[in-house]
């Protein structure tokens, strides 16, 4: 009896591993299109930092950036700024796709792009701007 519990109860815990209900997704994990898209945002980051830093650009609430305030930034810069945060925003939704299939979850995407979202506005910079519950709010 013992051993027939033993079995049903390791049966139980791959079920539930196998429907992720206690599997936790890897953030970390790394594969050539997710290395591909880290590169395309690191090099991408030097021309959006100054945008951060002058609260023209800001982090969503989503994982994603918006262009806040087209008047913090000078006007030579605003013509391409959309494109910029367009680029940014396509590769952040590439990531959390590919971080969700990297991890054999593509349900997971959802959850991926939540926790993101908490992370970028934890790592962001004194003076950026982020959505809040009650709309933008400085850092």
């Amino acid at each position: 009896m013992q051993k027939m519990m033993m079995h049903l109860l390791v049966l139980v815990a791959m079920m539930l591993s196998a429907s992720g209900s206690y599997a936790a997704a890897d953030l970390e994990v790394n594969t050539p299109a997710i290395s591909a898209i880290k590169n395309s945002m690191q090099a991408r980051h030097a021309q959006l930092a100054p945008h951060y830093a002058s609260g023209a650009v800001g982090l969503t609430e989503d994982g994603l950036i918006a262009v806040r305030d087209v008047n913090a930034m000078p006007l030579k810069d605003r013509t391409g700024i959309n494109a910029l945060v367009g680029a940014e925003n396509s590769d952040r939704n590439a990531l959390y796709k590919e971080i969700a299939a990297g991890n054999g979850h593509p349900e997971w995407r959802g959850e991926i792009q939540s926790t993101f979202a908490g992370r970028w506005i934890d790592k962001a910079h004194v003076g950026w701007f982020y959505q809040g519950a009650g709309g933008w709010v400085k850092k």
